[in-house]
């Protein structure tokens, strides 16, 4: 059991990170970070739109796996003190 909890919990690290770096790259509306990367370069392109999308979906997704750590972790930590 500890192994899994280990497990989960360097997932959840793992994934924390990636929220935050993708949550940076998003379009914002005075600029930003995603402005540093290229994001105000490409905002006048029109397939722009796409990857926009699909950078929402892809922190979604990630998101999702996130909260599924958290809850995971807590039935864990429950059960086992």
């Amino acid at each position: 059991m500890n192994w899994i909890a280990y497990s989960l919990s360097a997932l959840l690290l793992i994934s924390s990170l990636l929220i935050i770096v993708l949550v940076l790259l998003h379009k914002g509306k005075g600029g930003g970070l995603s402005d540093l990367f290229g994001g105000g370069v490409s905002s006048s392109l029109g397939g722009s739109s796409i990857a926009e999308r699909n950078l929402d979906r892809i922190t979604y997704a990630l998101l999702m796996v996130w909260v599924g750590c958290i809850v995971a972790l807590g039935l864990i930590l429950k059960h086992v003190t």
